[in-house]
């Protein structure tokens, strides 16, 4: 293709049919780019784009945008002159254009319910940052939101995901591209256990948010059965203090899911659960929930403000823990845990009941209405 000339200059601005206009953009924009062009050839195409994003045909002003739209050397001014054009002439800069800042697009989110088809346009570039994710999710669009949540180069931070979670958690639509993001943080997959289908969380499983072998705990048992069972046998301690957080910052880190996840064999949520709640480090805890002598394990136990009524249970739980290896096998956790609740009945004395069930449900309306320890004696 000839370089740009003083006749394509003459040729702009004499003859002015739209077509002719159109037709120059095509031209030069398509040349912009090439590596052969001269500085003066490029500062001259470049003085000629700002007179074209001017133009009242939006024919022209689509040329440039379709053109241009992922060069890197494209003058800021134009690129967001562009952007901020009607739909036809914006989206291609706003989806392609690198040569756009974040404070650029957070601003062009900002500027109301006319910007919806532009919020699209940026949540589907190839990296969003979380600064803009959060622009998009506080806009709050669903059609959006599904194209912004599907998108893998977007980075969206927890606390814009717990939002949309709020606002649109029992959508569908919203759901499905939640799940199969690539990496879902462990409070967003306990929040969804409770939300989706049966079909979605099989796919939470899958995809690995979930350990394999909760799901069917995850269909069958309580929101709190849900919550230990998110956390596998080789999570790591972070995720578990993380999980613990969460919980305990909306209250529902209650006594029975610290105990009931103490029955699972999930120790190192008991014992974060204990330190949260009894506002102790989680290494001072562990030294008194596992001191050989009884007063350590009494202590914290009563400042973490749990039911008196289990306290036996859990001495009787963390000696199976102490005594017990799990061995890796099929339905590994159930046979613990059937060992564990066992041992609790039998420190309670004869109820006057056959335990038949591992059911861990059972075993916690059986521990309620247990007496207190000082009665006991």
């Amino acid at each position: 293709m000839a370089p740009i000339t003083k006749n394509d200059v003459a040729k702009l601005i004499n003859d002015p049919s739209g077509n002719n206009r159109a037709e120059a953009a095509d031209k030069i924009s398509k040349q912009f780019s090439d590596d052969q062009l001269t500085d003066n050839e490029r500062s001259l195409a470049e003085e000629i784009f700002r007179i074209m994003i001017k133009d009242a045909e939006v024919r022209v002003r689509k040329a440039l945008a379709r053109n241009l739209k992922q060069t890197p050397l494209l003058p800021h001014d134009v690129a967001l002159t562009l952007a901020r054009d009607v739909d036809a002439v914006a989206l291609p800069i706003l989806q392609f254009s690198e040569i756009l800042s974040d404070s650029d697009l957070v601003d062009i989110i900002g500027d109301g319910p006319d910007s919806i088809e532009k919020q699209r346009a940026i949540a589907t570039r190839g990296t969003v940052s979380e600064a803009v994710s959060s622009a998009l999710v506080d806009a709050g669009h669903e059609d959006v939101l599904v194209e912004l949540i599907g998108n893998d180069g977007a980075e969206i931070s927890e606390k814009s995901l717990q939002k949309v979670v709020d606002d649109f958690g029992q959508n569908e639509r919203i759901q499905k591209p939640i799940i199969s993001r690539n990496h879902l943080p462990i409070t967003i997959a306990e929040r969804m256990v409770t939300l989706v289908s049966d079909r979605l969380r099989g796919e939470l499983v899958s995809r690995g948010h979930l350990p394999e072998g909760i799901v069917n705990a995850v269909m069958t048992q309580s929101q709190e059965s849900a919550t230990i069972g998110l956390l596998g046998d080789d999570s790591e301690s972070r995720d578990v203090e993380i999980l613990v957080e969460h919980l305990y910052v909306n209250n529902r880190l209650t006594g029975g899911l610290i105990l009931r996840a103490l029955c699972m064999g999930d120790i190192s949520f008991f014992e974060a659960g204990i330190a949260r709640r009894a506002g102790v480090s989680l290494i001072n805890t562990r030294v008194l929930i596992h001191d050989s002598g009884l007063y350590g394990l009494q202590a914290i136990y009563n400042k973490a403000d749990m039911p008196a009524s289990f306290f036996t249970g859990v001495r009787a739980a963390l000696e199976v823990a102490h005594e017990t290896d799990m061995d890796g096998r099929e339905k590994d956790r159930e046979r613990y845990s059937r060992r564990m609740i066992e041992r609790i009945l039998t420190q309670y004395g004869d109820l006057g009941v056959e335990f038949d069930s591992d059911d861990v449900d059972y075993l916690m309306g059986r521990m309620l209405q247990l007496p207190s320890e000082s009665s006991l004696h």
